[in-house]
């Protein structure tokens, strides 16, 4: 089985738990994730089967779309509403500073990776470091904010609560943008949830839950429709052989990227070559799937 599944990952699963369940489902153990949801999150998680597992990077690289709860007031340990709360305060803020304030995380910015993350310092992962209540100084990630606006009233009462929406690159973490909006508001809050909307070209309408998996009722991406956008060329029987092969070519096609495609199978996508920009090399090998 090769494609591409779009879920919509319920609350209290994490990224693997769905993964797990998918390959029991499914009966292989060929399928891996595009981008981690934590388990309080919910929405569009991109899973990649069989060949199409070549993709993972591709995907996880595309922006994505959360629409995300906002708690001004609170401060917690997780930078989220699960966890351990270390401070309160009631505190006034204009709507309009507040609007402003958002608006002006449009671009890039450096932002500290959250204690309660994945991301591995000297082999080990950071939330175990603050599980063991170990110190240790946090990275900072370049990332970019595409857009960001409030799409909800704001609530004010002993904390202000509102909803974003924002478009953000691979490697963004939602609860330090938070943080940091609180930070510039001369503040603290945490997020009080979140929803993936959107990854790349995959949308949360075109997504199933594990519950339409296990009754049948869905379907696959397949490469081709994947890269919908890209150029496509179909080769003879001869070129099929240099291009499985993984052979440099020349361009005689003018164009950047192109997926080749024999008897309707996907064998490769081949970009320009940097070192020769006349020429294409392989990015990425199908050995012939649909």
């Amino acid at each position: 089985m090769d494609g591409i599944l779009i879920i919509n990952k319920e609350k209290n699963l994490t990224s693997r738990d769905v993964v797990n369940k998918l390959s029991k489902i499914l009966g292989t153990k060929k399928i891996g994730h595009t981008g981690t949801l934590d388990p309080m999150a919910t929405g569009v998680l991109v899973i990649c089967i069989g060949k199409c597992t070549k993709l993972v990077e591709m995907i996880t690289s595309d922006y994505k779309e959360y629409i995300a709860g906002v708690k001004l007031g609170i401060m917690t340990d997780t930078l989220d509403t699960t966890g351990n709360i270390k401070k309160k305060e009631t505190k006034y803020i204009e709507k309009e500073k507040i609007i402003n304030t958002i608006k002006s995380f449009i671009g890039e910015y450096s932002q500290e990776v959250p204690i309660y993350s994945a991301v591995k310092i000297n082999g080990k992962k950071l939330y175990e470091y603050a599980r063991n209540k170990e110190q240790i100084k946090l990275p900072k990630r370049k990332v970019n904010i595409k857009n960001i606006e409030i799409i909800s009233d704001i609530k004010y009462g002993q904390t202000i609560d509102f909803k974003i929406k924002c478009q953000v690159s691979k490697g963004t973490y939602i609860r330090s943008l938070i943080r940091d909006i609180a930070t510039k508001l001369n503040t603290i809050g945490v997020m009080s949830s979140l929803t993936r909307t959107k990854q790349g070209q995959f949308t949360i309408e075109g997504s199933y839950t594990i519950k339409d998996i296990e009754k049948g009722n869905y379907k696959t991406i397949t490469i081709q429709e994947y890269f919908k956008d890209t150029p496509k060329i179909i080769v003879d029987e001869n070129k099929q052989k240099d291009i499985l092969n993984g052979k440099i070519i020349d361009n005689i096609y003018n164009q950047d990227t192109i997926l080749f495609i024999h008897e309707n199978l996907a064998l490769a996508l081949y970009k320009t070559y940097e070192k020769d920009t006349t020429k294409l090399k392989p990015y990425k090998m199908f050995g012939g799937i649909k």
